[in-house]
């Protein structure tokens, strides 16, 4: 029998057994990796993200008033700190709620078609065939289309996705599997 997982499998050691060093340095990576997870991670790993990054920043606060803004004049009271806190809060909440909601499909007619070819067609009609590759990684999800799936699209012979920078091309091949010019 396995042990049921502890808050320290999910976040580490508790914000406040840290050194400074090590609060400052988990605060810095916290930040960094916040728009991979936003963009890219899980509700649950959003989630997480975001109570250790909270965690991580009041015992920063608790440590170091004096260096944020809050120790500067921009919170008069310890009532407008909650006030702001509060909004903060309910921030989150929306981004958790909105992580909840399924994906809504681009077009009526994307949930019968084989999820390669609604992608290379939604791809396609987007103005000059590109797309931003976030965008399309979005598009993979919400047709149903996994990653493995996503990348044989450019390596299949002839490719039928390339790169270019940070957009995604259908190829002339793709075109042509889903019926365009």
């Amino acid at each position: 029998m396995t042990t049921p997982p502890t808050r320290a499998d999910y976040l580490g050691r508790p914000a406040r057994e840290l050194t400074d060093e090590e609060l400052e340095r988990q605060g810095k990576s916290a930040h960094d990796t916040r728009n991979w997870v936003f963009l890219h991670g899980t509700a649950e790993q959003f989630a997480t993200h975001t109570a250790r990054m909270l965690e991580l920043e009041q015992e920063y606060l608790r440590r170091h008033p004096k260096r944020t803004w809050q120790g500067t004049g921009g919170a008069l009271t310890d009532e407008s700190q909650a006030a702001v806190l509060r909004k903060a809060l309910r921030g989150v909440i929306v981004q958790l709620e909105a992580l909840l909601e399924p994906p809504v499909p681009r077009h009526d007619d994307v949930t019968g078609d084989d999820p390669a070819i609604a992608l290379l067609r939604t791809i396609a009609e987007a103005p000059g065939g590109r797309m931003n590759k976030l965008e399309v990684h979005q598009l993979a999800r919400e047709v149903g289309l996994d990653r493995a799936a996503l990348a044989r699209l450019y390596s299949v012979d002839p490719p039928l996705l390339r790169t270019d920078q940070q957009d995604r091309v259908v190829t002339d091949e793709g075109r042509a599997r889903v019926g365009g010019p």
